[in-house]
């Protein structure tokens, strides 16, 4: 009986520990002292939206977070035109050969997409990329945008990178779930 007890208590105490150290948005530092005002967990994928809206000027300066390998790459993008992947105007992140961040805008016109650069139909600048801690960090001012303070925006994850270019992503599971809708005011 006291082996089981034991157990028991061992058991409790580590799920109790794994539930308080679970990660989310609010107790995340970034590593060069930027700061943040709102944020959001967003619901698959291991993935997490920061943020700061400059309402006057209409532009949101956004740090999206994911988990991933070293040999992955992740994007996150608002889409102005509808819900969903295609018209998402995207950033998009990954490591090269070397060990080099590259991040760069792509439209997502279809559902297999050449993933390859190109401008925005809005201005992004201070584009940039981390990997640290298992995790790829984009980061970006994008705007003005005109069109109010809540859009369609969707992310993504996969798991390779060819000729500097991603690859597709799995279409199952939490890969077709990476959608939603975001008001920049809400913190």
């Amino acid at each position: 009986m006291a082996i089981k007890r034991t157990i028991l208590i061992v058991c409790t105490i580590a799920s109790l520990s794994l539930v308080s150290s679970a990660q989310t948005c609010k107790n995340y530092k970034f590593s060069n002292q930027r700061d943040f005002q709102s944020c959001a967990d967003l619901p698959v994928l291991e993935a997490y939206l920061h943020w700061n809206y400059n309402s006057t000027a209409e532009t949101i300066h956004i740090a999206y977070r994911a988990s991933q390998t070293p040999r992955g790459w992740i994007a996150w993008g608002i889409n102005p035109t509808g819900s969903g992947m295609v018209g998402t105007q995207a950033l998009v992140a990954f490591q090269d050969l070397k060990g080099n961040m590259k991040a760069y805008t792509s439209q997502i016109k279809s559902y297999n997409p050449s993933m390859k650069p190109e401008p925005l139909s809005f201005p992004v600048s201070e584009l940039s990329a981390e990997y640290s801690n298992d995790e790829m960090i984009i980061s970006a001012l994008l705007g003005p945008l005109s069109n109010g303070t809540t859009f369609n925006i969707a992310w993504q994850a996969g798991n390779a990178v060819s000729n500097d270019i991603p690859q597709s992503h799995p279409h199952f599971g939490p890969y077709v779930r990476s959608s939603g809708t975001l008001n920049f005011l809400s913190v």
